[in-house]
């Protein structure tokens, strides 16, 4: 009576065919969700092990940073079935970036066309050569007819290539000219001298070497009783002409010449006698100043 008594009341069992109680069958259920939650994560938890422990590898050895040397004869990028290229500094199956597209190349320069310009203006009463001539300048006349005075390390860039007349000095300009920087005079306070030659066609033919720079002459000359005429041009280009004319006195100019020549290509500038209006019409040349 025991034992039958006690197999009636065990865990699970049915009491006389009558069902569990709600609250035991609610316990029982709790027990076997708990039960399959924990097979669940021991199941993930054995899987993500699994997973690791396929996914470890040894760290990917470095690749030699030598560049292969190319075949003679053979220029340009590996084709199928060459080694492959590796470029110092890359992992393994990193590709080097693009190269830049090479700049075109451009073409080159070309110097600036030369140009010229004159005006004329009245000579200051007393010319500083050594201000107006920073980079050359030449006297004529007080050593004579023959000799001139030149810039003491001046560029030498202004040449006297000569002219048609005889050349005679005198030594009562109208403006004085001075300067600090010569050769073989060193200085001169304010010296009237300067040279001239008579009759029609008679003049003075100078030059002043371009640089390719912009640049500016002063042409310092007058006449006696002519008609002078000025003639300016950079190389074989047109001429750029400007006139004087007095037929009783003397008359003196500042020819202002800015210009812009190659390197090497010459400014030429003639001044001559165009018509002699009296005994001995002439042009008179004092001095030229380059900057």
């Amino acid at each position: 009576m025991g034992e039958e008594d006690r197999a009636r009341t065990g865990p699970g069992s049915h009491r006389e065919g009558r069902p569990l109680t709600r609250s035991a069958l609610r316990r029982l259920r709790r027990r076997r969700r708990l039960m399959l939650e924990a097979l669940a994560a021991l199941l993930c938890l054995a899987a993500l092990v699994a997973y690791l422990g396929a996914e470890r590898h040894d760290t990917p050895r470095e690749e030699s940073a030598a560049l292969p040397v190319a075949p003679p004869g053979r220029v340009g990028l590996p084709s199928e079935g060459d080694g492959a290229v590796v470029t110092p500094g890359l992992r393994p199956r990193q590709h080097p970036p693009s190269p830049s597209p090479s700049p075109s190349t451009a073409a080159p320069a070309t110097s600036a066309p030369p140009t010229v310009a004159v005006s004329r203006a009245e000579v200051p009463a007393s010319v500083d050569l050594t201000a107006a001539g920073v980079a050359d300048w030449v006297h004529w006349g007080l050593l004579g007819a023959d000799r001139t005075v030149r810039k003491r390390g001046g560029s030498g860039e202004i040449r006297d290539e000569g002219g048609r007349g005889k050349r005679e000095s005198y030594r009562n300009n109208p403006e004085a000219y001075a300067w600090r920087d010569g050769s073989p005079v060193a200085s001169a306070s304010g010296t009237m001298s300067g040279v001239y030659t008579c009759d029609r066609g008679s003049g003075f033919r100078l030059t002043v070497t371009g640089n390719g720079q912009p640049r500016t002459v002063h042409l310092y000359a007058g006449l006696w009783m002519a008609r002078g005429r000025l003639d300016v041009r950079v190389g074989g280009g047109p001429a750029s002409t400007i006139r004087m004319e007095d037929p009783h006195t003397a008359m003196t100019a500042d020819f202002t010449v800015r210009f812009r020549a190659p390197r090497g290509e010459k400014l030429l500038l003639t001044w001559t006698v165009e018509e002699a209006l009296g005994q001995c019409g002439n042009v008179s040349l004092q001095a030229v100043a380059l900057r």
